[in-house]
């Protein structure tokens, strides 16, 4: 794992939690390479792109710290991470087609590669893998799975149309990222205390957990895709704002009434077709006190997640996860 896995969120600071979660992973990785495998030669190809592309595996790795607040050796344990992994690399098929992105993970996305059909085929394929998977977890697990499958469609779909009118954009936004992000990051946490055998107690506070923790994850990508600059941070500055998207430091500067509301929204209005307009936008985002503004609610959501974790035994993985909540407002700093 890259220093964004394991490295960042304090599981270094117990050899035994750190041995345990990489060997967790390497399972993980295994059982992703069977999961994508198909009779069909070409499938297999499609469904192996963006697993060949590597990424965090930060839900899987949410899920093994999660069942360390039970038996982490359950035997459902792993699975259950590997079918969230395949919900999530389904959804990038997806958003890569909706986005009309032409990159992912450093590579052409398959919607390039191929076809737009096939990449939407490809998530599907993934999708259905992934219930396959968690119907040999039991019910309850199925269902999960199933809900939040759901809820991030209906995310998705709640961006796609936009806020509506009379709605506060801010409110719709979070709600959006909380369906979009969170969703399945919450579902990582109670699935991997769920099948661990941890009390209810236990599992609804990772599952909380997640669900905060998602937030403000997503909230400090959106500063940092205005902040930081390409070779820091290995992104496109401004992605976000190029392709229409209007996040939390963009919703906050247009409440003003001021000039630079004014100018940036002129500027998405035109869809920074003008030379130059999208780091003039940019500049103007990186003086703006809509990015403080925008900072303390990444602490603020990092800090419920935290607060959830005060129920949870103390040990390695809590520690990590409190790390996991630090980290992230760090980022953003």
């Amino acid at each position: 794992m890259s220093a964004t896995g394991l490295d960042l969120v304090g599981i270094r600071a117990d050899p035994d939690l750190e041995q345990a979660v990489r060997r967790g992973l390497y399972g993980v990785e295994r059982m992703l390479r069977d999961a994508v495998r198909s009779d069909v030669p070409f499938v297999t190809e499609t469904s192996r792109h963006l697993v060949d592309a590597g990424g965090k595996r930060f839900r899987p790795m949410v899920v093994l710290l999660a069942a360390h607040f039970g038996d982490p050796e359950a035997i459902g344990v792993l699975p259950a991470a590997v079918a969230i992994e395949l919900t999530h690399l389904s959804t990038l098929y997806h958003d890569d087609v909706m986005d009309e992105a032409p990159l992912r993970r450093g590579a052409a996305s398959a919607n390039v590669r191929w076809t737009n059909t096939i990449a939407i085929l490809t998530g599907d394929f993934l999708f259905a893998r992934a219930s396959d998977i968690t119907a040999d977890l039991g019910p309850e697990a199925t269902r999960i799975l199933a809900r939040t499958i759901a809820t991030l469609c209906e995310g998705q779909i709640r961006e796609t149309v936009g806020s509506l009118p009379g709605q506060d954009p801010v409110e719709h936004y979070l709600r959006v990222i909380r369906e979009k992000t969170a969703s399945l990051i919450a579902t990582s946490g109670r699935l991997g205390a769920m099948l661990a055998g941890a009390d209810l107690i236990t599992v609804d506070a990772l599952a909380a957990f997640g669900d905060y923790f998602g937030v403000a994850f997503q909230l400090s990508d959106d500063l940092i895709d205005v902040a930081s600059d390409q070779a820091a941070s290995g992104k496109t500055p401004g992605t976000d704002l190029r392709e229409g998207i209007p996040t939390l430091p963009v919703l906050y500067a247009l409440e003003d009434d001021d000039a630079a509301a004014a100018r940036l929204r002129s500027l998405m209005k035109d869809g920074f077709a003008v030379e130059g307009a999208l780091a003039e936008a940019l500049d103007l985002l990186r003086g703006h006190p809509a990015m403080g503004r925008a900072r303390r609610e990444v602490a603020r959501w990092a800090g419920q997640a935290r607060d959830c974790l005060a129920v949870l035994e103390k040990g390695p993985a809590r520690t990590a996860l409190e790390a996991l909540a630090d980290y992230v407002i760090d980022r953003t700093g």
